[in-house]
């Protein structure tokens, strides 16, 4: 009881504002409910252990016709522009590929204006397939377009293995010299 009266004298009667008022109150209010809180927390439960299988992941490639992640001549990129990307395994089984990322990155040269240096300005396009390789439209723009010192990146290639599951094979690199 004497603590409620020292507290309604702390509270109402002793500040001068109406914002310390609100203050005090807000302050008492909450380091009386900071035990209720930290009282809270809940023990997470243990979760049940993993099954062990001895059967080992795929190991899967990624080729772009017959090349894997490389530098590739110009003439040769040329070529394979119109050429479905090809996931296998360890077994050399081959897998469809569903959909992949594309990005092309294009090297520009351009002088700098303010030190005089030569540089080199880097755009990056790209677009995602739901097919095994570039549309019509992309293949004849880079035919067009692609130059040494630009990079093509087949990103998030997906696949479809036997038993109706999807996987992410692993992504390609191709520098063009």
């Amino acid at each position: 009881m004497i603590a409620r009266s020292l507290l309604y004298r702390a509270i109402f009667l002793y500040p001068r504002t109406i914002m310390h008022k609100h203050l005090l109150l807000s302050f008492f209010l909450t380091t009386a409910t900071s035990p209720v809180w930290s009282q809270t927390h809940k023990k997470p439960a243990t979760a049940a252990p993993a099954t062990v299988t001895n059967k080992r992941p795929l190991k899967l490639r990624s080729t772009w016709g017959i090349y894997l992640s490389d530098t590739l001549p110009k003439t040769e990129v040329m070529k394979l522009l119109d050429s479905a990307l090809v996931v296998r395994d360890e077994k050399n089984i081959k897998y469809p590929v569903l959909s992949f990322a594309f990005t092309y990155e294009k090297h520009e040269p351009y002088l700098n204006d303010t030190t005089g240096q030569p540089g080199i300005y880097k755009d990056f396009t790209g677009d995602n397939f739901k097919t095994a390789s570039l549309s019509p439209l992309w293949s004849k723009g880079l035919k067009e377009t692609l130059q040494t010192g630009d990079i093509l990146y087949f990103d998030e290639i997906i696949i479809k293995y036997a038993e109706g599951k999807l996987y992410k094979a692993p992504s390609l690199k191709i520098n063009v010299k």
